[in-house]
């Protein structure tokens, strides 16, 4: 199967121009230049970025040269597509520092050692661009009428209330020089974005032919903007969006996300985002319902393991496994994972001196955190000897006189304590 039919069979192909040699003839007919372009208007890229990057990834395992382009010049301005009112203005000295952040995440998707991936950014080229060049060689080549036709720019100034600025109305063009530069520096023929960057994608095309006198011809492709199938925004969570940095989203809370997938959606997540062969995803998604998540749990494998590495991929699925488990060993989650593994539930401090000697109380810790400190001891009592629902550890605890000493503590830091099934207190230690 070629490059452009799995991406087709996989849901990938949203858009795509075409010139006088097919699309899908002229991947097949030679290595490439594709490029993809991110504004860094964050530290760390998230989860929302994965379709198109994944897209270079699937190009540069096609036999592709791929180009990420990091918006250092575009990243000021500001792209009106998909938004609703104006960004707020970001210095350069903090476009430099995300650029610079988010380089490392893309060496885990990208392969930049073989020669076949490149960073770059458009503040190398824009940066010294006047304005009277820029109007001369990429302004004179477009009209307002067909600007404003653009979805990106059509939809600000169609929406009450709304409207668009200047600068962000120049964003097309800018991003056309892009696709311009590329092509004339480095042979750039294919650019790639979400559904959002038709507009923009075109206007670099209608460019560069322009420029060229219509000798010229490249080609634009977009792949498809995510949403959950009950329409909320797919990436985002109580929480906020998902990073892909493990200091913004931890690894555990990562792995989560994905696992959470709801059955509608779970099929099309492993098309769009792992490299599992298609009959593969077609015998998982066949078992969703006779199998529940086996199909999730294959999803935040992949996920975990292509964006955090094989190792923490297993650690995390160990983690999962064993919070899941009462019957497993929790001294199994790693130190690192703990405070993410629980963080649902209500956390409880104790001083560690409580717990040296003879230690605390069985029917003191159960009134302090199952009850949040309620003076209820007979019925911590009850909960205790009669109905057996208190259990340390995943171990049952039914002596109501015991006493629980530092020896009990995981990684001598932590204390789980659960009623029943449901109910999950985690007690942390302090000094």
């Amino acid at each position: 199967m070629s490059l452009f039919e799995d991406l087709n069979a996989r849901g990938l192909i949203h858009q795509f121009t075409e010139a006088e040699v097919p699309l899908a003839e002229f991947l097949e007919t030679g290595s490439r230049c594709v490029y993809a372009g991110f504004d860094p208007t964050a530290d760390s890229l998230h989860v929302g970025h994965l379709i198109p990057l994944l897209g270079l990834r699937r190009f540069q395992r096609a036999g592709h040269k791929v180009i990420a382009l990091a918006g250092g010049a575009t990243g000021l301005v500001g792209d009106p597509s998909g938004k609703s009112a104006e960004r707020n203005m970001l210095t350069r000295e903090v476009l430099a520092a995300n650029v610079a952040a988010i380089k490392g995440q893309l060496e885990r998707l990208l392969d930049f050692g073989s020669g076949s991936a490149e960073l770059v950014d458009n503040v190398d080229w824009t940066g010294g661009l006047t304005l009277l060049d820029f109007l001369r060689d990429v302004g004179k080549h477009f009209t307002i009428n067909a600007m404003t036709r653009k979805d990106s720019v059509k939809n600000r100034i169609e929406r009450e209330g709304s409207g668009i600025s200047f600068t962000e109305f120049s964003y097309m063009l800018l991003q056309a020089n892009d696709f311009l530069h590329l092509s004339r520096t480095r042979g750039c023929q294919i650019q790639i974005g979400g559904s959002d960057q038709w507009g923009n994608i075109t206007c670099g095309t209608e460019l560069i032919r322009r420029a060229s006198g219509g000798e010229q011809h490249v080609y634009g492709m977009t792949m498809p903007l995510l949403c959950n199938s009950d329409g909320s925004k797919f990436g985002k969570t109580a929480a906020g969006a998902v990073w892909l940095d493990p200091d913004k989203t931890s690894p555990f809370a990562f792995r989560q996300f994905w696992h959470g997938t709801t059955d509608d959606d779970v099929v099309q997540r492993l098309l769009y985002f792992t490299d599992l062969p298609l009959d593969e995803v077609q015998a998982l998604g066949a078992e969703v319902k006779t199998q529940p998540y086996q199909a999730q749990r294959r999803l935040a494998r992949e996920m975990t393991a292509l964006v955090h590495g094989e190792s923490t991929a297993e650690q995390v699925e160990r983690a999962a496994a064993v919070l899941f488990d009462p019957k497993a060993d929790l001294r199994e989650i790693p130190l690192s994972m703990m405070a993410d593994a629980f963080a649902g539930a209500p956390l409880v401090a104790i001083p560690r001196a409580r717990f040296s000697g003879d230690g605390v109380p069985l029917l003191d810790l159960v009134v302090e955190t199952v009850h949040g400190g309620a003076q209820k001891r007979g019925q911590a009592r009850r909960e205790i000897e009669k109905e057996a629902c208190i259990s340390l550890n995943g171990a049952k605890w039914t002596d109501p006189n015991a006493t629980v000493g530092a020896s009990e503590l995981l990684h001598d830091r932590y204390l789980v304590v659960r009623k029943g099934k449901k109910q999950q207190f985690l007690v942390e230690v302090t000094e």
